[in-house]
């Protein structure tokens, strides 16, 4: 079987020696039977999470559209309405 090499910190280290069931477990063995954690930061996490949010009332609605038609987007500081000649 082939092997590979690798550095771990201290920390690491230590929690895999703690991990171990018993004193002869290899840390490979330790590694094949870690469980890691899946992320959250998907769109189907974030999908998932919308759906169990209730739905807005009407009036917070109507507020949010307000403010949207309100908004305008900020001025271009690099276009000028007029165009300045110098003499």
């Amino acid at each position: 079987m082939a092997t590979k090499t690798i550095s771990v910190d201290l920390e690491a280290y230590e929690r895999l020696v703690h991990a171990r069931k018993h004193s002869h477990e290899s840390f490979s063995q330790v590694i094949k039977r870690a469980r890691w954690e899946e992320s959250s930061h998907s769109g189907a996490a974030l999908l998932a999470a919308l759906e169990r949010l209730e739905p807005l009332d009407p009036a917070v609605i109507r507020e949010l559209e307000a403010a949207q038609k309100k908004d305008k987007p900020p001025r271009d500081k690099w276009r000028t309405s007029r165009v300045t000649r110098r003499s």
